[in-house]
């Protein structure tokens, strides 16, 4: 013990030179964010009146007073962009750019009833205020963006945040907030009780054990505390929160709840706060969530189809050049309620892969192991040149789309599975028959074939059961950046 207490001194100190602007990042931030979506907006609306006047000259010149320009509007937006906790809460940026879409409909509604009410809806152009609208919408979100990603860059305004707790929980979390600009955090350290999970190990200093939280906030200053032991007793929990919640802003923590759909909850405190009740949601059993799915995917594969179809157009010569045969492998794959779809692919195997993989299968105890294990080869001697190339980059899943268009499976969800897989779903595989899969999904854009079959699993029924339009939108944009990056692939 007396080797240690040496080391655990040390770290502390390092871990207390907190920065002023890190420190006091709650009081700092939300200024910024107001000053930055004060320019978004009026950027919005001078180019809406730019562009209205600009598209129409026969109705006379739009005229703004620059007290609607300069006050009046921002002030609106301003309002419900702190409505809905756009300022004041950390939260993931996917999520910040649902709030600011409601924010934005909010307030351009508000905008127009307004001006109607004081008698001057006449000179308002309908144009003007739909340009604002979309223009306010990117602005802001893109300006917001700009701002938070310097943040990270810069290492400027990171709320610090002391964890409590370091196992697999607290891994996860760190792998999910790194990537996120929604979520500027600088994790000083950890107190743990056990053996630490190796990745948090080698990612933050130890500070001592959960008996020490009093003094290492006092020494730091850390005005967020973040609960990652979900196993904790409850009795063990509540004597944390109640020693540490008079000295920092902001206490949370990670209950146990396994893998239960915790993404579409809403939560009622009952008897004076002391008996919390959970409801659980299931947005994809409404009918209007899934036509708004299934209207959101065929309309966007549309669009896309005719966009990239000099591209499909040159892989599908290449292919043949490549390796003469059939250009578009259709392989079987299940889909909604159980029902069997050819699933198109650009070929990337010898034409007579199925016989290929049989022989290799008896003669390769090897590959017999992960061929059951994942259904995947990582070395598969049947890929082709061309094949390497477009599994690595993804682009043998294009054909996909006219999948899509057929209403066999959408762009983001679950993982298209072959008949043999349907045991290993278990009790899960009633979430996969709820929706079409997708051509793209989580796994593929958290580590895709480099996790493990079962987490895999986890995944799909959690996408199935937490599914939001917005998420669909960050998957979409996260596969672009997996695919660019090649990680996973094969």
């Amino acid at each position: 013990m007396s080797g240690k207490k040496p080391e655990y001194k040390q770290q502390l100190t390092a871990a207390g030179k907190i920065k002023k602007t890190n420190k006091y990042a709650y009081l700092f931030v939300p200024l910024l964010l107001v000053l930055a979506d004060y320019v978004a907006v009026l950027c919005a609306e001078q180019l809406s009146f730019t562009l209205r006047n600009y598209l129409i000259t026969n109705n006379g010149v739009l005229r703004i007073t620059p007290f609607t320009f300069f006050v009046i509007t921002p002030v609106i937006y301003l309002f419900f962009l702190h409505i809905f906790e756009l300022y004041t809460r950390q939260t993931q940026f996917w999520r910040i750019i649902a709030g600011i879409f409601n924010a934005n409909l909010y307030a351009i509604i508000t905008c127009i009833v307004l001006l109607y009410i004081l008698h001057i809806g006449g000179n308002i152009s309908r144009l003007y205020v739909g340009m604002l609208g979309i223009f306010s919408f990117i602005f802001i979100v893109v300006l917001r963006y700009i701002l938070k990603a310097l943040f990270v860059k810069l290492h400027v305004f990171e709320e610090a945040v002391l964890l409590l707790g370091a196992g697999r929980t607290a891994r996860n979390l760190l792998y999910h907030i790194s990537s996120d600009v929604g979520l500027n955090y600088r994790f000083i350290g950890y107190l743990e009780d056990n053996t630490p999970n190796a990745e948090v190990a080698a990612q933050l200093p130890c500070l001592g054990r959960f008996s020490d939280a009093i003094a290492v906030i006092k020494k730091t200053g850390v005005k967020r505390v973040l609960v990652t032991a979900p196993r904790l007793e409850s009795g063990q929990l509540q004597n944390i929160i109640y020693d540490v919640q008079p000295l920092v802003n902001s206490v949370a923590f990670i209950p146990d709840t396994g893998n239960m759909p915790l993404s579409n909850v809403d939560f009622e405190s009952l008897v004076d706060g002391r008996v919390m009740m959970f409801q659980i949601r299931n947005n994809l059993r409404s009918r209007w969530n899934r036509l708004l799915k299934f209207t959101f995917d065929w309309c966007l594969t549309l669009a896309g189809t005719i966009c990239i179809s000099p591209i499909l157009l040159a892989i599908g010569i290449w292919v043949y050049r490549d390796s003469p045969g059939p250009i578009i492998f259709k392989h079987r794959r299940i889909g909604k309620n159980g029902r069997e779809f050819a699933c198109y692919k650009f070929r990337s195997m010898c034409a007579d892969a199925d016989i290929k993989l049989k022989e290799l299968l008896e003669t390769d105890p090897g590959a017999r192991a992960e061929w059951d294990r994942d259904f995947k080869l990582k070395d598969d001697p049947r890929i082709t040149k061309s094949g390497a190339f477009l599994r690595r980059t993804s682009l043998d899943e294009l054909p996909q789309i006219f999948n899509v268009l057929k209403g066999e499976m959408s762009l983001v969800g679950p993982r298209p599975i072959i008949r043999e897989e349907i045991p290993r779903y278990g009790k899960y595989i009633k979430d996969y028959y709820m929706v079409r899969p997708g051509i793209t999904g989580m796994w593929q854009t958290s580590g895709r074939s480099d996790i493990d079959y079962d987490e895999r699993v986890q995944m799909d029924t959690w996408y199935v059961r937490n599914w939001n339009i917005w998420f669909d939108i960050v998957l979409l944009w996260r596969t672009f950046k997996v695919v660019i990056n090649g990680k996973g692939a094969y």
